[in-house]
């Protein structure tokens, strides 16, 4: 089985501008990028090179510097390494229809004696990250089926900075959602309210590590 095969069959490319559903590796063979992505709801897209093609993982609240966060994250279809550059709007109508951002992008290193498709095999995949937001080590871990959990291991770059708020904006052309839409004909006032951070919890009042890892965020 063509491991883009599921990619093509819930995307019509004479109606959406995302790339086709082509394997090829890109230079380094292990290219990393996350997509902004606010369609029926927020999420960000977390992708790793492996095999020609990117292993995908939708992670609702966005990778997170605290080594006590666990972030929900569900693997979705492989998609083309090619969409590591596609960044503009998926018509209304089509499969994941609104605004993509590319957040951050860069290349990944995997930890440990077994390559990347080995690795998800065994449900664990250990790797450090090469971006211009996101650096250091990480792991992806398989906790049933299609649900994983995105962790930071602790190193020189965890943090208690939320990420995802400190910095909103495209690493290709600095753009927010809403500029996106704005200049490509998206859904201005959908992409303006994915733009919005949301508040967990009050300045001082985060929750705890230990409530954290009751249940994954």
């Amino acid at each position: 089985m063509n491991p883009l095969d599921e990619y093509k069959k819930k995307r019509r490319f004479g109606s959406t501008p995302e790339p086709p559903p082509e394997a090829k590796p890109s230079a380094s063979g292990r290219s990393f990028v996350v997509q902004k992505h606010c369609a029926s709801h927020l999420h960000y897209d977390v992708r790793l090179e492996s095999a020609g093609v990117l292993k995908s993982w939708a992670v609702p609240k966005g990778p997170s510097l605290n080594p006590a966060v666990k972030r929900l994250a569900m693997a979705v279809e492989d998609h083309p390494v090619d969409y590591s550059d596609f960044e503009g709007i998926i018509p209304e109508g089509e499969y994941g229809g609104g605004t993509v951002m590319v957040w951050d992008r860069g290349t990944y290193e995997v930890e440990g004696p077994d390559d990347p498709a080995a690795a998800i095999e065994k449900g664990e995949l250990k790797f450090t990250l090469h971006g211009t937001k996101l650096a250091g080590s990480w792991v992806l871990v398989r906790t049933r089926n299609r649900q994983w959990l995105l962790i930071k291991h602790r190193d020189r770059y965890a943090s208690d900075d939320d990420i995802t708020v400190s910095q909103p904006t495209s690493v290709l052309t600095g753009r927010k959602l809403a500029d996106i839409a704005t200049d490509e004909g998206g859904e201005v006032e959908e992409a303006s309210r994915c733009d919005q951070p949301s508040v967990s919890a009050p300045p001082g009042k985060r929750p705890t590590p230990t409530s954290r890892r009751k249940k994954p965020s």
